[in-house]
């Protein structure tokens, strides 16, 4: 979703839960950052087949924001 979307639709709450065990910043400065403001990668990838192969799957260990 787009950041103004993430900004309106998620809380301080939220962030609170989608990092509970992340070491971050908990304020409403990440809240675009927050996990459920991203497409979900497999869905992503899904429906891509067509034009893509896929040779390897990365995790993401780091965000910066800054």
């Amino acid at each position: 979703m787009s950041r103004s979307k993430a900004k309106e639709q998620f809380t301080l709450e939220d962030v609170a839960k989608q990092t509970d065990g992340i070491m971050c910043r908990k304020d409403a400065g990440i809240i675009d950052e927050l996990p459920g403001a991203y497409k979900n990668i497999d869905q992503v990838m899904e429906n891509q087949k067509d034009l893509v192969k896929i040779v390897a799957q990365l995790r993401q260990v780091l965000c910066v924001k800054g």
